[in-house]
C-alpha cells in the first residue's frame, strides 16, 4: 500500500512516497498517518438486497455490475448473470446467495444477492450476517409481500440500516406513494428503531437501468443509488485485536476442493497464517490458511491480506463447517454461531426399489444416497436428515416447506441419483403439553369475481381471513392457515382462478392442532400388469378418469396412471392390446381419440400423492407409485 506523506525532517521537503507493510506501519506512522491509512483500508461497503420472490434484485444486481464498469463495452452479458444455477435459469427464481463486488468512486462494494423464497429462509440469514446495511426492494404495484415481511424482520433485528428501493415503477396501474407508506407502516409493525425508520426511498426501474429521487423524473442510470449506498450505508467498523471470522457459507472448488466464505470480524487474517477453527460444539483444531481470497466483480482474486469488515474466501482448510469461527492461533475466541428456524415440514427419501430400479440412474444405492444427504448438510443449514429406527435405506429429511425439498430432489435427479420420496408431512410440536402445528400467513391476489371462491377454498382447509383489501379490479386477501393446507392448494387455487391468483405464503408460528384436513377426494388409477400402454386400453378407459401417461409409456403394476373420478382406487389395464382378426366389418375400426396427459411437476406429484404413494424420481423420467405394487396385498393391507 502506498501513502503519500510530507515530513519536515526531510532536507528537500518534497511529496515522498513509502510503501508500509501491515507489520511495520505501527512503527512508522504518526497517529495523523494512521488515521489516513485506516480510512484508506475501509472504503467498502457491505450490502445484502433482500425482496420478495420476483421483485426485481437479481436484475437489479445486474445493473449495479453494469455500472461497476465490469464488462468490456462489447461482451455479451445476457440476463441475470448471478442465477447461473441450471435450476434457478429455468424456474426464474434465486435459491443460492451469492456474493459480488464494484468498485464505485473509489469504494468496494461487496453485494450479496439472496433469495426471495422462505423456503430459502436459511440462506438469507447466515448471509445477512455479513452485511452492515440492505437494499430492501419493493414492486410498486404489489407492496410489501409475506416475504418482504420475512427478510426485513431478520434484517431490522440484526441491526442493519435499510434503503427502500421502490421498484418496476415502470408498471401500468403502480403507486408508488401508497407503497412507502405501507413499507414504512410495515417497519414500524417489525419494531424498527428510530435511526432504521429514517431510512432513504429510491424510486426506479431495474429493466430499464435508472434510478432517482422521483418516479416522475426518470432518469439514464443507477449511479443515484449508488451515491445513496455510500452515503447511508455505514462503513465496517476496524476492530483491532485477535483475528475471528465466522463462517457463513460454502463454495467449492473442483481444484481446492472446500472453500470458506465470511466476513472477517476484527484483526486482520493473512496468507500462510497459523489459526484455530472453533467448531459450533465447542471443539478446537489448529490448521493454517493456505490462501486468501477476496471477491472482485463476480469472481475471487488472491490477496496476501484481509481486514475486519471486508468478506473474504479461504482455501485450504479441511474440516469446516458453517457457523464455526476462525480465530487466532494461541487465544482461540469463538463469535456466536448462526441460528437459524426450526424446519416446518418432512418427507421419507427411500432407494428406488421400483421394476425399473436402475435402468435410468447411475447412483441408486443406500450408500449413494446418504453420502450425498449428508453433503447437502454441510451446505444447506435449514436442513435436518434423520434415519429411522432399524432402517438403513430410509431417511426422513425436513426442511422449510415443499419448494425447499423439491429444489434438493431435483438437484439430486439432474446429478444422476434415483430415489423414491413420500407425501410431505408438517412437523407437529407439543406445547405446554398440547399438540401443536406450524402455522402460515398466505396472501392471494385475484380478480374480484373470484373472491368468494378462493376463501370457501382456503376455509375448507382450516384457514382463517384476516383481512380482505381492495386494489383497483383485484381483491388482496390474507388468511392464517396449517402448513398442512397449503400442500396442494396451488393447483386448485390456480384452475378455480383460470390462472389469475398471485399467491404467497411464509411461515409465521405454531399454533394448536386445526383438527381434519381433506387433502384429496378423487382416487388413483393403478396399472394391473407390467407393460407398453396402448392407446386402444387407453381410449376405451378416458371415461373412468384423466391419464397421466402417454401411449407407448412403460409401465410397471401398481404405478399411478391417471386420476379415478371417484373417491375409490381403480386397478386397470392399460396394458391390453387390440385382438386382431382376419374379419373385416365397416364402421368397427374407429380412431382412438385420446384427450392429451396431465404432466405433473415435482412439487405437484409431491402435494397429489396419498400417504399409500411414492414419487419415484430418476434423471429421466418422474412416476407416481403405490409403496404396495401387488393388488392382493393391497387388499390384504386394506382389510387389516
Amino acid at each position: 500500500m502506498q501513502i503519500l506523506l510530507r515530513n519536515k525532517h526531510f532536507e528537500s521537503k518534497k511529496r515522498l512516497t513509502f510503501t508500509l507493510k501491515l507489520k511495520t506501519f505501527p512503527y512508522l506512522c504518526t497517529r495523523k498517518t494512521k488515521y489516513i491509512l485506516l480510512s484508506m483500508k475501509q472504503n467498502i461497503r457491505n450490502i445484502a438486497i433482500i425482496a420478495h420472490v420476483d421483485h426485481g434484485k437479481t436484475t437489479l444486481v445486474d445493473k449495479m455490475l453494469l455500472a461497476g464498469n465490469l464488462f468490456r463495452d462489447n461482451q455479451q452479458t445476457g440476463e441475470l448473470m448471478l442465477d447461473n444455477n441450471e435450476l434457478e435459469r429455468e424456474r426464474g427464481i434465486t435459491i443460492l446467495s451469492k456474493n459480488v463486488s464494484i468498485n464505485y468512486k473509489d469504494t468496494k462494494i461487496n453485494i450479496i444477492d439472496t433469495p426471495g423464497h422462505s423456503d430459502f429462509g436459511g440462506e438469507v440469514e447466515r448471509v445477512l450476517n455479513m452485511a452492515d446495511g440492505c437494499l430492501l426492494l419493493v414492486d410498486a404495484f404489489e407492496g410489501p409481500m409475506p416475504q418482504t415481511r420475512f427478510v426485513l424482520q431478520k434484517a431490522l433485528q440484526i441491526g442493519l440500516k435499510p434503503i427502500v428501493v421502490i421498484n418496476k415503477v415502470d408498471k401500468p396501474n403502480c403507486r408508488p406513494e401508497e407503497v412507502y407508506e405501507m413499507v414504512f407502516d410495515l417497519m414500524c409493525d417489525l419494531d424498527a428503531t428510530e435511526d432504521q425508520l429514517d431510512f432513504p426511498v429510491i424510486y426506479g426501474s431495474a429493466k430499464q437501468g435508472w434510478m432517482g429521487s422521483d418516479w416522475q423524473t426518470p432518469t439514464d442510470n443507477i449511479f443515484y443509488l449508488l451515491d445513496q449506498i455510500l452515503e447511508h450505508i455505514p462503513a465496517p467498523e476496524q476492530l483491532e485485536g485477535t483475528p475471528q471470522m465466522l463462517i457463513t457459507s460454502l463454495d467449492y472448488s473442483t481444484y481446492t476442493g472446500r472453500i470458506a466464505v465470511g466476513r472477517v470480524h476484527r484483526g486482520t487474517l493473512k496468507e500462510g497464517m497459523a489459526i484455530t477453527i472453533v467448531h459450533r460444539d465447542g471443539s478446537k483444531e489448529k490448521t493454517k490458511i493456505k490462501e486468501l481470497h477476496t471477491f472482485t466483480g463476480m469472481g475471487h482474486q488472491k490477496i496476501d491480506a484481509v481486514n475486519s469488515g471486508d468478506i473474504c474466501a479461504i482455501i485450504g482448510l479441511s474440516n469446516f463447517e458453517i457457523g464455526d469461527t476462525i480465530c487466532d492461533a494461541d487465544e482461540p475466541e469463538a463469535l456466536p454461531t448462526i441460528s437459524i428456524d426450526e424446519p416446518t415440514m418432512s418427507m421419507l427419501f427411500t432407494i428406488n426399489d421400483s421394476p425399473f430400479f436402475g435402468k435410468e440412474g447411475r447412483w441408486c444405492t443406500s450408500r449413494h444416497i446418504h453420502e450425498r444427504l449428508m453433503k447437502e448438510l454441510e451446505k444447506n443449514l435449514a436442513l435436518r436428515v434423520d434415519i429411522p429406527d432399524g432402517y438403513t435405506d430410509r431417511w426422513i429429511v425436513s426442511g422449510r416447506g415443499v419448494l425447499h425439498l423439491s429444489v434438493l430432489i431435483e438437484t439430486m435427479r439432474r446429478e444422476g441419483y434415483e430415489l423414491q420420496v413420500g407425501q410431505p408431512q408438517v412437523i407437529y410440536k407439543e406445547v405446554n403439553g398440547v399438540r401443536c402445528e406450524p402455522i402460515e400467513e398466505l396472501t392471494i391476489n385475484v380478480p374480484e369475481e373470484f373472491a368468494s371462491k378462493m376463501i370457501d377454498m382456503v376455509t375448507r382447509r382450516k384457514g382463517e381471513m384476516t383481512s380482505m383489501e381492495s386494489q383497483g379490479d383485484r381483491v388482496n386477501i390474507e388468511f392464517l392457515i396449517p402448513s398442512r393446507g397449503i400442500i396442494g392448494l396451488r393447483t386448485n387455487v390456480l384452475t378455480a382462478s383460470q390462472g389469475e391468483a398471485i399467491m404467497a405464503h411464509r411461515y409465521k408460528e405454531y399454533q394448536p392442532y386445526k383438527g381434519e384436513i381433506v387433502r384429496r377426494i378423487s382416487g388413483s388409477m393403478i396399472a394391473l400388469e407390467s407393460g407398453t400402454a396402448f392407446a386402444y386400453a387407453i381410449n376405451n378407459l378416458q371415461d373412468r378418469g384423466k391419464f397421466f401417461i402417454e401411449p407407448q409409456t412403460e409401465v410397471y403394476a401398481g404405478q399411478v396412471v391417471g386420476e379415478h373420478i371417484h373417491e375409490n382406487d381403480l386397478v386397470i389395464n392399460v396394458t391390453k392390446n387390440k385382438q386382431l382378426t382376419n374379419m373385416r366389418a365397416s364402421g368397427s375400426d374407429e380412431k382412438a381419440r385420446i384427450i392429451p396427459a396431465t404432466i405433473l411437476s415435482l412439487e405437484e406429484a409431491l402435494e397429489y400423492i396419498k400417504e399409500d404413494e411414492y414419487v419415484e424420481v430418476t434423471p429421466k423420467s418422474m412416476r407416481m407409485r403405490k409403496i404396495l405394487l401387488d393388488h392382493l396385498e393391497r387388499k390384504r393391507a386394506g382389510r387389516e
